[in-house]
């Protein structure tokens, strides 16, 4: 059995009034379009996880719980402020490789999110789930079923060739750093071992930071999303602005989940906020143990890679 589960943080973007082209109005002016589908058509939410679980469940016991709480101590320990600039400044230089986005979600064959309490499949497949779950109630954003092929490829940076850097520097939960670490961050308790934690310059609700500064001013914990973002905008992708920010803050939970950390956006991220709203359901949701036919789907996302992207980029 399938239900539709319903986010808190959705009842933002349900908030909609319909203008004369059957378009979806959020306040604030962005027109979202009307799915494709009927309600009873529309994406479905599963019930439980590939394991037989409630989603973004971090308390259940279970060996594979056990790896995650170890990989949300080691990374709450780990990301302070010094380290992301460190990683900022090496990754910055994108002389990693030069390949193609398509090269990308093919090493990603190669990658296992061990931050992930509801799937242990290789990333490709959780990419091309979720594209296909908004290509099929969106089938007129192609930039969106990019957005969604290509949100985690960052993940490379696990491997050898990209720096292998450990698994609590390239996926997780991300979240500000400077400033203090709220207590909607999974597995809170754990910041206590942070330097940053005691340092009054960063322990503070602003921190280094101004109220409503914006999220591009704010250093985030490292990881593929800083990294996926960086490779977009340094190689000229002409994503629309919606989709760079769905890119860079897809694992902030704390922002488009728990709702914290909004006294930091502008208005730009405010209304750029609305679109991740509408693809977490799908970057969550979607995963699953049935497989998408790479091949049969390869060349309607090559043609979107073309559209959006050079044909080969710095890494």
């Amino acid at each position: 059995m399938t239900i539709s589960i319903e986010k808190p943080m959705f009842e933002e973007v349900s908030t909609f009034r319909k203008n004369e082209t059957e378009e979806l109005e959020l306040d604030g002016g962005i027109f979202i379009p009307k799915m494709a589908n009927d309600d009873d058509e529309a994406f479905l939410a599963p019930e439980m996880n590939a394991f037989g679980r409630q989603f973004r469940d971090y308390d259940a016991e279970s060996e594979r719980q056990k790896s995650v709480e170890e990989f949300y101590r080691l990374q709450h320990i780990n990301q302070t402020v010094d380290f992301v600039k460190n990683m900022r400044a090496e990754y910055g230089k994108l002389d990693k490789k030069v390949m193609s986005i398509w090269e990308c979600c093919e090493l990603l064959n190669d990658v296992v999110d061990e931050s992930d309490p509801d799937l242990d499949e290789p990333q490709i497949q959780h990419l091309l789930q979720s594209a296909e779950a908004i290509r099929k109630d969106y089938p007129n954003e192609d930039w969106l079923h990019l957005t969604a092929l290509i949100h985690d490829l960052g993940k490379v940076i696990t491997l050898p060739q990209f720096g292998g850097l450990p698994q609590w520097a390239t996926v997780g939960d991300t979240f500000p750093v400077g400033c203090a670490f709220d207590e909607s961050n999974v597995h809170h308790k754990y910041f206590l071992e942070n330097p940053d934690f005691h340092n009054q310059a960063y322990n503070t609700k602003n921190g280094i930071y101004t109220e409503g500064c914006g999220l591009n001013n704010v250093m985030m914990s490292w990881g593929h999303d800083d990294y996926m973002y960086l490779v977009a905008k340094e190689n000229g992708s002409t994503l629309p602005s919606a989709g760079q920010f769905i890119i860079r803050y897809h694992s902030f939970y704390p922002l488009h989940t728990a709702g914290e950390y909004t006294h930091l956006m502008n208005e730009e991220d405010k209304e750029n906020l609305k679109w991740l709203h509408v693809f977490n359901k799908y970057d969550l949701y979607s995963k699953s143990k049935v497989h998408v036919d790479v091949e049969k789907v390869k060349p309607y996302y090559m043609s979107l890679i073309r559209k959006y992207f050079p044909d080969n980029l710095r890494w």
